[in-house]
């Protein structure tokens, strides 16, 4: 029996379902398990936790908005963590988490050996966090890490944590994805972002959506694209003070950069696997993503169907 996906959003969970779940992620009957915005008791939050740590058929975990809602269920998710071998991509946006929740979940998942989406948006973090998600982003040459990392509506985050994650891209051989939209980063912490994206091999998008940036940023983007080869596909910039001609000069020589790779065969090799980070619907393979402006859209339904699993298998 090939595993199917278990989607509900926004609902009270009964007692029952939560046996049901536990009862399939038990069975390694479960590849994807979304319980966003869903409302249980911390004994049947419990429940979950320990049967997921030993699933090993459970590949996408999407606790966003406020399911991990408290100290105690922080502890929980990293005991389950520390066992379980087979989470590739873990979404805890809109969890109350602080920097000291972080902490706590940090040694687990450092030391997980399969995950490589990680969606911290909308979390509480600050500085101290982000020296805590750089360990995430090995340097080239060390163990593997993350691919796609969303650090969206961390406005606690300052200046300095965001120069402290610019030097960590710039040197992960890993990093794929950078979500970092609707922080106040403005023109300054752009510029060192811009210096990050020169410097990586690897990363491709950078969401930069409704960050404070200015003309002045689009410029120094612009030269970076234009004489810098780099890996970048996708450049958001949505809901700054940006001329449309920057976008749009930006957005042509990323389309022209992607062309070339296709005809030299250097496209159609990176993997994906289903997104679950808030609110941004992600369309890749084009040098832009949609933004639905009512994230109510992307409301998910409980499904049971087997066999059509949402994730494409990430190679380690």
């Amino acid at each position: 029996m090939l595993p199917s996906s278990i989607q509900i959003s926004g609902e009270p969970l009964s007692g029952a379902e939560v046996r049901d779940i536990c009862r399939g992620l038990r069975d390694n009957a479960v590849r994807l398990l979304s319980l966003r915005g869903c409302r249980l008791c911390d004994r049947d939050f419990g429940r979950i936790c320990r049967a997921l740590a030993g699933a090993t058929s459970l590949a996408q975990l999407n606790l966003n908005l406020g399911v991990v809602s408290s100290p105690s269920r922080i502890k929980q998710l990293a005991e389950a963590l520390r066992t379980n071998r087979s989470i590739q991509s873990l979404f805890l946006h809109g969890s109350p988490l602080t920097d000291a929740g972080l902490a706590l979940l940090n040694p687990a998942l450092a030391l997980h050996p399969a995950l490589v989406a990680l969606d911290l948006g909308d979390c509480m973090l600050g500085d101290e966090a982000i020296n805590l998600i750089c360990g995430l982003l090995p340097p080239d040459g060390a163990k593997s890490g993350l691919k796609e990392l969303t650090l969206s509506a961390n406005p606690g985050i300052t200046p300095k944590g965001w120069s402290r994650l610019a030097i960590a891209v710039a040197h992960s051989s890993q990093v794929r994805v950078l979500n970092l939209d609707y922080n106040p980063l403005g023109d300054h912490v752009a510029g060192m972002l811009a210096v990050a994206v020169a410097s990586s091999r690897t990363l491709e998008v950078l969401d930069l959506e409704g960050t404070g940036l200015t003309n002045q940023s689009a410029q120094t983007l612009l030269d970076m694209v234009e004489n810098y080869p780099t890996a970048l596909r996708s450049l958001v910039l949505a809901e700054n003070s940006i001329s449309p001609e920057l976008q749009q000069q930006i957005c042509d020589l990323l389309s022209e950069g992607e062309e070339e790779e296709e005809v030299a065969g250097g496209a159609g090799n990176t993997q994906e696997w289903e997104r679950g980070r808030e609110p941004a619907v992600h369309q890749r393979g084009s040098s832009s993503w949609m933004c639905p402006s009512d994230p109510s859209s992307q409301m998910v339904l409980m499904t049971s169907g087997l066999g059509d699993s949402l994730l494409a298998e990430t190679e380690m």
